[in-house]
């Protein structure tokens, strides 16, 4: 078996559908139950027919006491990196550090830009990706002083507030 560099974690991976949107919180409930340690949501907030995501994964954090919770994957177009960047830190802190992190180029492009995200081809999604994380990184850095500033092709910030949830 490979070596992860980390302890294997399991999981599962809840479709939230809003047709039955106690449903998908009853087997999160379920996975924290039978010992699992993340549930996971699917992220397309440009589906009707699923609840949303970041919505979902705080009730659920508030319903629940150990198992970690994470969207399977956020879908970044449609989310401003500083503004995630710091909503997972106030979730995180919210649930007693049970947030992770999962993020995404985005997988169809035409119902993203459907919902108002520029309609991007592949190469730039995966690049809009790259910046995204920059920035997160940068928001979450909270031992470098200056303000960040990241000019990208796709997502910037122009002397954005380091620091989330620090004090700082």
């Amino acid at each position: 078996m490979p070596d992860y560099l980390h302890p294997l974690r399991f999981g599962s991976f809840i479709t939230p559908l809003a047709s039955a949107p106690q449903v998908p919180v009853d087997l999160a409930l379920l996975s924290e139950e039978l010992g699992l340690d993340l549930v996971t949501f699917q992220d397309h907030p440009y589906q009707p027919k699923f609840l949303d995501t970041w919505t979902l994964l705080s009730w659920v954090a508030a319903r629940t006491s150990r198992i970690h919770v994470s969207g399977n994957v956020l879908n970044l177009p449609l989310r401003q990196p500083a503004v995630l960047a710091r909503s997972l830190v106030s979730l995180d802190l919210l649930s007693g550090g049970r947030v992770e992190l999962g993020i995404g180029a985005g997988g169809y492009l035409d119902a993203i830009a459907a919902m108002g995200a520029p309609k991007l081809t592949v190469g730039n999604a995966v690049s809009g990706l790259e910046e995204a994380l920059e920035i997160i990184r940068g928001i979450w850095d909270s031992e470098n002083p200056e303000p960040l500033r990241v000019e990208g092709q796709f997502h910037r910030v122009d002397g954005a507030a380091r620091g989330a949830g620090t004090g700082s």
